[in-house]
């Protein structure tokens, strides 16, 4: 693996680069990628985000959305991946990379996810509550100051990846991070309340009535909700409005596993796992061809919706083992 110092020294020698993040991007995708953005402009090195789906409405508050592009329309002479644990989570932007590639380009991968499977020419993976504290140790390397706009990008990052810095891998360095960001200029108020709090009546009504529908199984160990188009059109609502909904059944006694299947598209799921620690739902994602972290991964699942449960629960029921 290569250290943040060597990649910040590479980085500069760039004159353009573009800059990939995951596909369905998080707080933390994109906090990482337009933090970053701005640092190489404020050192005059030309670049681009691309992901390929819709930026959610929700994070336009943060400003610079709009820059955000579904395809690179700049020929970067640097690839950089951040929030990415392989280059499959690129989606519809995968080939682009891979053609990037193949030409000879420097390719930069700055990550958190144990998953990782170190798919760059250069590769910084170090598992953190959130990848936006490894590009903010990253700009501090290049020399950049943390201005309001890189630190209210960073903790947007830092605030939903780690759950309001709940979850269990939060640490010192998490808050030391934190507030850098804070000092910097970042609201963590308005972050908090933009992330986790505001919602339109459809969304609340929607979440009621997903909620209502939770299926327990394994003695109540696991808890699955399913989110179907039917219901995003109904209420109408984007694929964006189901986050979260992973999150609530995790709360109760004695759920150990909590998974949201949203229908992707006919025949086609997407799972998002969360553990409360005793199982490794990356593991259970990597059953799919998925992964992440050890207590949040998600994974793609192809059949009819009982088909998918059934598969699901099994792998899940062999991690449970004898909890």
């Amino acid at each position: 693996m290569n250290s943040l110092e060597e990649i910040a020294g590479e980085l500069k020698r760039l004159k353009s680069a573009v800059i990939f993040t995951h596909t369905r991007p998080d707080g933390d995708a994109v906090g990482s990628a337009m933090a970053l953005s701005r640092a190489l402009s404020l050192l005059n090195i030309k670049n681009q985000v691309a992901d390929d789906t819709p930026i959610p409405e929700k994070f336009f508050f943060l400003g610079g959305m709009e820059r955000i592009v579904r395809f690179p329309t700049l020929d970067g002479e640097g690839y950089i991946c951040v929030d990415a644990s392989d280059d499959s989570r690129l989606g519809e932007l995968a080939s682009a990379f891979r053609k990037g590639v193949k030409r000879g380009k420097p390719t930069f991968n700055i990550d958190h996810h144990v998953s990782n499977t170190r798919f760059c020419k250069y590769n910084f993976v170090r598992e953190r509550a959130s990848n936006s504290e490894n590009i903010l140790e990253l700009i501090e390397l290049l020399g950049v100051p943390v201005d309001g706009q890189i630190a209210q990008y960073l903790m947007a990052g830092a605030v939903t990846d780690s759950g309001g810095f709940s979850h269990s891998d939060v640490n010192g360095d998490t808050f030391r991070a934190a507030a850098r960001m804070a000092d910097g200029g970042a609201d963590v108020n308005e972050i908090a309340y933009r992330m986790f709090r505001k919602q339109s009546k459809a969304r609340a009504q929607m979440y009621a009535e997903v909620l209502s529908k939770i299926r327990y199984l394994h003695e109540d160990r696991l808890a699955v909700a399913l989110v179907t188009l039917e219901q995003l059109a109904r209420f109408g609502l984007t694929q964006d409005a189901t986050e979260g909904i992973v999150d609530f059944a995790l709360t109760v006694d004695p759920v150990e596993v909590s998974v949201c299947l949203m229908e992707y598209k006919a025949g086609q799921y997407k799972a998002s796992l969360r553990s409360k620690g005793k199982v490794n739902v990356n593991e259970v994602a990597g059953v799919f061809g998925g992964g992440g972290h050890v207590l949040a991964s998600g994974c793609m699942l192809f059949g009819s919706f009982e088909d998918v449960l059934d598969r699901l629960s099994y792998a899940v029921w062999q991690h449970l083992g004898d909890l």
